[in-house]
């Protein structure tokens, strides 16, 4: 299964693609998932708002196109104080949601704190201690950079592990 990770923004989506291998669809770090890709689309603040959406549009669409995930897993807002930031955050991630949706892409929805949980264990954890784990999770010589292509990892990782806790629930017949 390859999943699509993104941590939505106006200035810079954050993305990555990860390889889950296991047929058991459990997540096993460092081992036999591979990282195919991470990074992030930017947008320049002099461009105007409807030519940032779209180029991060036709981003998310190039990503979908070359690696052809199954499913894509997406960091869902949290509360902002700025409601422009957050109203321009929402716009980026409608976009994003979008482009999965015509893809027929499974789309699955995470909260900060999820993520948060599922990659350090603590769901308030702070910036530095997601980047550190994500490093160690998938194996990768230097923490990712920026901070959204981390965040994207780290997403990618907590529906790996939604998948694999899904997947160890045992099958009862009554």
């Amino acid at each position: 299964m390859i999943i699509l990770g993104i941590d939505p923004g106006m200035a810079t989506t954050g993305y990555a693609v990860v390889h889950l291998h296991s047929m058991d669809m459990r997540f096993n770090p460092g081992t036999e998932n591979n990282v195919l890709d991470y990074g992030v689309i930017s947008t320049k603040p002099s461009q105007g708002n409807g030519d940032r959406l779209q180029e991060i549009y036709e981003g998310v669409r190039e990503l979908i196109d070359k690696y052809q995930p199954q499913v894509m897993a997406v960091e869902s807002l949290f509360f902002y104080n700025n409601q422009k930031t957050a109203m321009m955050v929402g716009q980026a991630r409608g976009v994003v949601l979008l482009a999965g949706n015509q893809a027929g892409l499974e789309i699955y929805d995470y909260t900060p704190k999820q993520v948060k949980q599922a990659v350090v264990g603590y769901g308030v954890a702070k910036k530095n201690q997601v980047q550190f784990m994500v490093k160690n999770i998938f194996c990768l010589e230097d923490i990712p950079r920026p901070d959204d292509a981390a965040d994207a990892l780290a997403v990618c990782y907590c529906h790996g592990m939604q998948i694999g806790a899904r997947s160890s629930v045992p099958v009862q017949n009554n």
